[in-house]
């Protein structure tokens, strides 16, 4: 899973991802940085405890930490052109509002207002893919006079890409144009920002904790929307396991902000994990849901896909609440299933194969 943080300039992006991350991000630095964030999963650290394994295996969110933006002048908006290029092939775009009052940080056009910061980074994006719609026309209407192979298809998109035009000087984002897999798969490679799943953070106070924003018209309908406090998470982050568990109780803080973004993350995009457990390693495998047995099995190995038998499978709940795989079998509740079944979240899986 490949995320890019947005985020304007002073919004405490940089901050909150050193947090959750465990590593410092360059101070003032104008590049994109990357940082691999481990998925936090208690249930691969009770797995480990059960197999012993020689090794745990997390999944990752490969993360992209993007300088932070200014719209105030051209200048700004031609190096945020830049920036966007860069995260065409992101599968998420985490933005980052501000909602702290700090004296000593200095303020984005003079304001503190979550939502206006959202709408306005969200107009730069439809402008980004409209420049980039009126390019691909201005291309296209060359092509679709030519008597070449290619023709029918570039006629195609051509229309297909006139409909982009409208939705965004309509202020629409490009995926409320697109209403079929073949005109997704025209412009799945094109990497339009507004196509992009989002989702954002609140960087917070931390007299602000309690409090919810409402972004309905900023973030859009079903948008999910999470509140962290970069200052206090800066300082979780450097303290041992369990005085980090104090100070959070002592905050009222129920979970990190590494675990309320990666389950945030997951949720934008619909993933799960399922596990595989033994003496050499215990893994997390995130896919997306609804994926087959099939497919899992491809997640592992293509030769496991190939060969597949069948998938013997258990929930980690009745794992857990049982203590061994003997139980587990002994209660029937370990289960040998097809290519066709559909893999939950916590489903332990061995795969059965033949090549």
């Amino acid at each position: 899973m490949k995320v890019a943080l947005i985020g304007l300039y002073q919004s405490g992006k940089s901050t909150i991802l050193s947090a959750i991350s465990g590593k410092e991000a360059p101070a003032g630095s104008t590049e994109i940085h990357e940082q691999i964030v481990p998925v936090p999963d208690e249930r691969l650290d009770w797995l480990a405890g059960l197999y012993q394994p020689e090794k745990i295996v997390r999944a990752t969110v490969d993360s992209l930490d993007l300088p932070g933006l200014s719209f105030v002048d051209e200048h700004g908006r031609a190096a945020a052109r830049r920036l966007f290029g860069s995260i065409r092939t992101a599968d998420l775009f985490v933005v980052v509002v501000r909602a702290f009052e700090s004296d000593s940080v200095a303020k984005y056009r003079d304001r503190i207002d979550p939502a206006k910061d959202l709408e306005e980074l969200r107009t730069e994006f439809l402008l980004a893919d409209l420049e980039l719609v009126m390019t691909r026309i201005e291309k296209l209407e060359k092509q679709v006079h030519k008597p070449t192979k290619t023709q029918m298809q570039d006629k195609v998109e051509f229309d297909l890409q006139l409909k982009l035009q409208r939705a965004l000087e309509a202020e629409q984002p490009i995926s409320s144009a697109i209403h079929s897999n073949l005109e997704m798969e025209i412009i799945k490679p094109l990497g339009f920002l507004t196509l992009k799943p989002m989702m954002v953070v609140v960087n917070v106070g931390e007299n602000q904790l309690d409090k919810t924003f409402d972004l309905p018209k900023a973030a859009g309908a079903g948008m999910e929307v999470i509140s962290l406090c970069a200052s206090i998470e800066s300082e979780l982050a450097k303290l041992d396991a369990d005085s980090r568990k104090e100070f959070m109780a002592d905050m009222g803080l129920k979970e990190s902000a590494a675990v309320k973004f990666v389950q945030s993350c997951y949720k934008t995009l619909g993933l799960i994990s399922f596990l595989t457990v033994g003496k050499d390693e215990v893994r997390a495998w995130p896919i997306p849901a609804g994926t087959s047995a099939l497919d899992a099995a491809g997640k592992v190995h293509s030769d496991i896909k190939r060969g597949f038998i069948r998938a013997e499978t258990m929930a980690y709940n009745d794992l857990k609440q049982l203590g061994e795989e003997k139980a587990v079998k002994a209660a029937g509740k370990m289960r040998l299933e097809g290519k066709t079944y559909i893999v939950h979240d916590g489903d332990i899986i061995n795969f059965r194969f033949n090549v």
